[in-house]
């Protein structure tokens, strides 16, 4: 069987992760596990889980697979989110490198303007989930995305397919 399989990554540890075959569509919440945080102040951190993460990928790679993971937010007016963005990504990439899976970039205002109308994109957070959500729940009515977000990752992996399929 050669089924194409096209997996969008929505970057961030509340991010998500789209799978999209021929035969079925998966929307899975990015693994993540708590941890204390490595500098000074008693707190937690989420992260990426490596190895639920690298097992959902492989699994998923065992066709042959595009992955386009969405950039990662670095801005300095927001440098703790960023922070965690930066990390999120490199524990991905490296994933994704380790699994020798053929992958590519996209930033988020690239594949929001194929689904959302121009006016919504740099909108913010708010408006720009809402049209998530409406435009995910139209193009897969099928799939329960629970008390998720938005569907960030499908669309993601929506994009992929168009683009590389």
């Amino acid at each position: 069987m050669n089924e194409k399989v096209f997996i969008g990554i929505d970057n961030g540890v509340t991010g998500s992760i789209g799978i999209i075959t021929q035969s079925q569509v998966l929307y899975i919440p990015t693994p993540t596990i708590t941890v204390q945080d490595y500098t000074k102040r008693k707190k937690t951190i989420h992260r990426i889980n490596y190895g639920i993460t690298k097992l959902i990928l492989s699994k998923a790679c065992d066709k042959k697979a595009m992955i386009l993971m969405e950039r990662p937010m670095i801005n300095p007016d927001r440098f703790n989110q960023s922070i965690i963005a930066a990390r999120a990504y490199e524990a991905t990439l490296i994933i994704i490198e380790e699994l020798g899976v053929p992958h590519d970039w996209v930033d988020s205002r690239k594949w929001q303007k194929v689904f959302f109308p121009e006016e919504v994109i740099g909108t913010g957070t708010k408006m720009l989930k809402m049209y998530s959500n409406s435009v995910g729940k139209r193009l897969f009515p099928n799939v329960d995305i629970g008390n998720l977000d938005d569907y960030d990752g499908l669309l993601i992996a929506e994009y992929c397919r168009r683009i590389y399929g």
